[in-house]
């Protein structure tokens, strides 16, 4: 009897239209998440901001969004995943309305605040959601799914780049709410009903839980890690086309089609990265993606033309590959009775720190100093590498 492949495995038994939908959904979601970086010099025109002002709002979103991830993470285990991916996608859409309708700088960092919290919703139940259905194949399954999401943070900002000078940034960014709210609905029909309905632990001896599970020695050298590479990816992704404006002295076209070649990569490097982990373990995996960045990010400052920069745009993008396998390997660690919750909060860790990433480059711009940022980021990543060499396997995670 022959076994089933890899992707018959993830489409098997009904399975496949469950990936299908999370991935689309996750398509919007992450792809609008990078329009405000691709239409930020638009952005900053309008409202007569700064590049520190501009690097606070991107902060906003990517705060917002690590603010929701404990709530998100105890509502797994209260509501399950398809009521929250559904619901995600809906409030969403009209957060995207909030910002292009957006009247003043304020008005627009109360609408980024509002896209963080209602796409906060997303994250956790994507990953347990995708674990529980693909018990076997996780990795692949979730790299499948980000892979989908750095499609669309490609071809959203790449399209935003080429309609910005003939359509307003106010009415790009708020037509993502179509998208939205029909993936809402189809994660409706085709996301099972399960999760959900856990009992309700005493406060306190959920908080000691919690605590006890991210003690677990795996589990905080993963986070760690993808903390600091998370931080490095940022301040890279929300300053890259205002870097290549105003640094690289491109158009913003050729800025924005740069920028999409990051996720191109990203792409590329979700797939291969979760299948590979599969295979062969997370720790080879880690640490070679997060060693190959150093280099590349060193790079950026001394490549000069067109095509140097779109070849090392796409590379870099492989730092992606991380997220996959590191988001398999802790949910897989964690204690079943606490994963969502223990989950939402280790995320909400990550995320707030990793946030400041965008804030800490635009104030080295604004001094002046954009291309040593590119230097502090190969820093980090380095001692993200180093931290992915220590990562025991699964079974001596703790």
């Amino acid at each position: 009897m022959t076994h089933p492949t890899g992707v018959a495995r993830l489409r098997g038994d009904g399975r496949g239209w469950t990936l299908l939908a999370i991935a689309l959904g996750w398509v919007f979601v992450l792809g609008g998440r990078f329009l405000v970086p691709a239409v930020l010099p638009q952005v900053k025109t309008a409202f007569g901001v700064g590049d520190f002002r501009a690097g606070v709002a991107v902060t906003v979103i990517w705060a917002a969004y690590a603010l929701m991830q404990s709530p998100a993470g105890l509502l797994i285990d209260r509501l399950g995943e398809r009521t929250l991916l559904a619901g995600s996608l809906l409030l969403t859409a009209t957060s995207v309305v909030v910002i292009g309708a957006a009247p003043a700088f304020l008005a627009f960092l109360v609408g980024c605040g509002a896209f963080g919290l209602t796409t906060g919703l997303y994250g956790p139940a994507r990953g347990t959601a995708l674990s529980r259905t693909f018990p076997d194949n996780d990795g692949t399954a979730i790299g499948a799914t980000l892979a989908a999401g750095s499609v669309g943070s490609a071809v959203l900002p790449f399209l935003a780049g080429a309609l910005v000078g003939t359509y307003s940034w106010r009415l790009i960014v708020g037509v993502l709410a179509v998208p939205l709210a029909l993936a809402g609905v189809l994660v409706l029909w085709a996301v099972p009903r399960h999760g959900g309905g856990t009992a309700r632990a005493p406060p306190g001896q959920l908080a000691r839980d919690v605590l006890r599970a991210a003690r677990i020695r795996g589990v905080a050298i993963a986070v760690a890690g993808v903390t600091l590479m998370l931080f490095a990816f940022q301040g890279l992704s929300a300053f890259l086309v205002t870097y290549l404006v105003s640094v690289k002295q491109f158009d913003q076209a050729t800025a924005a089609a740069a920028f999409s070649l990051l996720f191109v990569g990203g792409a590329v490097s979700q797939l291969a990265a979760g299948r590979l982990a599969d295979r062969v373990g997370e720790r080879p995996v880690l640490v070679g993606v997060a060693a190959l960045s150093v280099p590349l990010l060193v790079a950026m400052p001394f490549v000069e033309g067109v095509v140097p920069v779109a070849a090392l745009s796409l590379l870099l993008g492989t730092r992606l590959g991380v997220a996959p396998v590191s988001n398999a390997y802790v949910i897989a660690v964690l204690p079943d009775a606490v994963t969502g919750t223990a989950w939402g909060a280790l995320r909400t860790a990550l995320f707030l720190l990793g946030a400041a990433g965008s804030t800490v480059v635009g104030a080295m711009a604004d001094a002046d100093l954009f291309d040593e940022s590119f230097f502090l980021l190969a820093a980090l990543t380095a001692a993200a590498a180093l931290l992915y060499a220590l990562l025991p396997d699964r079974a001596a995670a703790g």
